[in-house]
């Protein structure tokens, strides 16, 4: 673990001890408020692994000088669209939603993600397949992802995901992922 994360992470044990039953009580913050109450940080990472492409990241996106272009770039790759390859950026706002949340889960699990990026041309043909895809999805505006963790409940995402109030938060049982977004706070599912 490199110098600086350490300070970021709770430890499993600590994790463990409140459980996830403790997300309930969390203090309603958005996660760029959270960001600026939370204990300084010297850096931010995030780590990705896109099902669809194999493909696995872990990288700083934000030292204390600001965003990291090299880290954002690498972050807009892993999240494009998989059935295009178009790269598009994804929205920071998001990067620090997800951060904020790897945060108050105390790990640096990858999240596993499903979508993040959509082409207008990949969205239109989900969208005419299945009443669940917005014509208008914040996908194709880099600021929407769906995801999921190993060894965390979806459920528990989404409320975690929901008591932050950053955006909109979906929750989708029947095939194991949550919607994010940093559109206007709203929920479905939970």
């Amino acid at each position: 673990m490199a110098e600086g994360q350490q300070s970021t992470l709770v430890s499993r044990r600590h994790f463990l001890g409140f459980g996830i039953a403790g997300i309930a009580g969390l203090t309603t913050l958005s996660p760029l408020s959270a960001l600026a109450s939370a204990p300084a940080v010297h850096e931010r990472a995030l780590a990705f692994q896109n099902l669809h492409t194999g493909e696995s990241i872990k990288t700083v996106y934000w030292s204390r000088a600001g965003y990291i272009p090299e880290g954002l770039k690498e972050i807009n790759y892993v999240l494009r669209d998989h059935r295009t390859d178009d790269v598009k950026v994804i929205d920071p706002g998001l990067l620090d939603y997800l951060f904020e949340m790897r945060r108050h889960l105390g790990t640096a699990r990858p999240f596993e993600v499903l979508s993040a990026y959509r082409s207008p041309r990949t969205n239109a043909a989900l969208a005419q397949r299945s009443r669940g895809v917005a014509h208008n999805s914040l996908h194709v505006r880099g600021q929407a992802v769906d995801i999921r963790m190993s060894g965390i409940g979806s459920r528990a995402l989404a409320r975690l995901a929901k008591q932050l109030q950053a955006g909109g938060v979906g929750y989708y049982p029947r095939s194991n992922f949550v919607h994010l977004d940093v559109g206007r706070v709203r929920s479905w599912g939970i």
